[in-house]
C-alpha cells in the first residue's frame, strides 16, 4: 500500500520558497510516529529543503538528474520507479512535494491529510481532492494551543470503489 501524506491550509497550499509555512508541532510528531520504519518517497527539492535523510526511515529521492546522489538514499528516476523500489514495504509514504503530490495521487491507495484550518500565503499547492474519487474515512479535530498555533485536523481518505 502506498499512502500520501501532507499537511495543507484552507487553500491547499503547501508552503513557499521550498519550506514550510507554519509551525505545527503536532502533526511533525504524528508524522514521525506514522512514516517511522517505512520508505518515504519524496522529490529532490523536498529532499533538499529537509537536508538529510529522516531517522529511522529508507528515502528514496525522485530526480531527472543522473548524477545525482544523496548519501544513504536511493536515488531514482520515476516516481513509478520509487513506487516500485517501496514496494517491499508494506505501508510506503509519499511525502512532496508539489509536483511528486499532482503525479501521484492517482496513482495511492490512501492520502493521509493535515488540514490547517487558516489561508496562507503560498507559492505551491496541493491538488484538489476529489470527492468523486476519494472518500473521508476519519476525521480528528484539533483547536490551536500553546503549541499549536493553528485548528488543524487529520484526515483520511480512500479510494471509492
Amino acid at each position: 500500500m502506498t499512502t500520501l501524506i501532507a499537511a495543507i491550509g484552507e487553500n491547499n497550499e503547501l508552503g513557499k520558497n521550498n519550506d514550510l509555512i507554519w509551525h505545527l508541532p503536532a502533526d511533525l510528531k504524528r508524522f514521525k510516529k506514522v512514516t517511522s520504519g517505512h520508505y518515504i518517497i519524496m522529490g529532490r527539492n523536498t529532499y533538499e529543503s529537509i537536508g538529510t535523510p529522516l531517522p529511522n526511515r529508507t528515502t528514496v529521492i525522485i530526480t531527472k538528474n543522473k548524477n545525482y546522489t544523496a548519501k544513504g538514499c536511493i536515488v531514482t528516476d520515476s516516481l513509478e520507479n520509487a513506487i516500485k523500489i517501496a514496494d517491499q514495504d508494506s505501508n510506503a509514504y509519499i511525502i512532496g512535494g508539489a509536483q511528486i503530490y499532482n503525479q501521484a495521487i492517482n496513482l495511492v491507495d490512501v492520502l493521509d491529510i493535515c488540514e490547517v484550518h487558516q489561508s496562507f500565503d503560498a507559492d505551491v499547492y496541493f491538488p484538489k481532492i476529489d470527492t468523486a474519487i476519494w472518500k473521508e474515512i476519519n476525521r480528528e479535530h484539533f483547536l490551536s494551543d500553546d503549541k499549536n498555533k493553528y485548528d488543524y485536523s487529520f484526515v483520511k481518505y480512500t479510494k471509492r470503489n
